[in-house]
């Protein structure tokens, strides 16, 4: 009997796989052999030329639209993985928004805006995870290094991000003696849409400098550190939070 579309020897979902850092997630994961559903809220047009650049290289990738706050999508997404690929090994969460607002009265609609997809997503997509993951599954979630700057208007943000930390060690230990691991990574500024908007080139060289290394980080070495996570190599790191960012911070 032929078989058209086999299982995958690994399959990954990756939560705001469809540009910038978990773009090139999705890239490597494929690139190392990973089939991969493409995860998107709203720009189907850039999560669908992530899956086609990993189909054109030969690997095999879905998109599928999904608010990860929502607790019904983000059963969907699931489901759609599972469907595709008829298994789901590893779980990337780097889906993620960054309003600036100061700690003050005005500022609690973008609190809310934060907490909402950054914390109850990552709840969520993390709980999901570890329900469906086996044996080997490697669980990562997206954190950052800006935590160790505390800059004035990343309040809400900041917060989300040491929840997030929080939930990747609880969750650890509530997986005991099942054989997967959950990791953060945490980078430091790196050249993506989300970072440079706003900021003017003097502020970007202002950045880039605070770190030993002057520069700004790039998407594909955010990926690798991911990759480590979610390869071989990775297999005895767990609870932990790598921050990948120059020493930044």
């Amino acid at each position: 009997m032929t078989v058209t579309q086999a299982t995958p020897a690994r399959a990954a979902l990756v939560p705001g796989g469809s540009r910038g850092i978990g773009q090139a997630i999705a890239r490597r994961l494929a690139a190392d052999g990973f089939a991969v559903a493409v995860n998107y809220a709203g720009n189907a047009a850039d999560a669908q030329a992530t899956v086609d650049d990993i189909r054109s290289a030969g690997g095999r990738a879905i998109a599928v639209q999904g608010d990860i706050a929502q607790p019904d999508d983000v059963a969907r997404l699931f489901a759609a993985t599972r469907e595709a690929f008829g298994r789901i090994d590893v779980v990337v969460n780097s889906a993620g928004v960054m309003p600036m607002a100061r700690i003050a009265a005005d500022g609690l609609a973008e609190f809310d805006r934060v907490v909402a997809t950054n914390l109850r997503g990552s709840f969520l997509v993390l709980g999901h995870a570890a329900e469906q993951l086996g044996e080997g599954g490697r669980i990562i979630a997206l954190s950052s290094s800006v935590l160790g700057k505390n800059f004035p208007g990343y309040g809400p943000y900041i917060a989300s991000k040491a929840g997030v930390e929080g939930l990747v060690r609880v969750l650890a230990n509530e997986l005991r003696g099942r054989g997967i691991t959950v990791n953060a990574v945490a980078p430091g500024p790196v050249a993506t849409e989300l970072f440079f908007r706003g900021k003017s080139q003097e502020q970007v060289d202002q950045i880039a400098a605070m770190a030993p290394l002057q520069r700004i980080g790039e998407p594909e070495e955010i990926a690798a550190a991911v990759a480590f996570l979610a390869g071989p190599d990775g297999a005895w790191v767990n609870a932990q939070v790598l921050r990948v960012n120059g020493g930044y911070a």
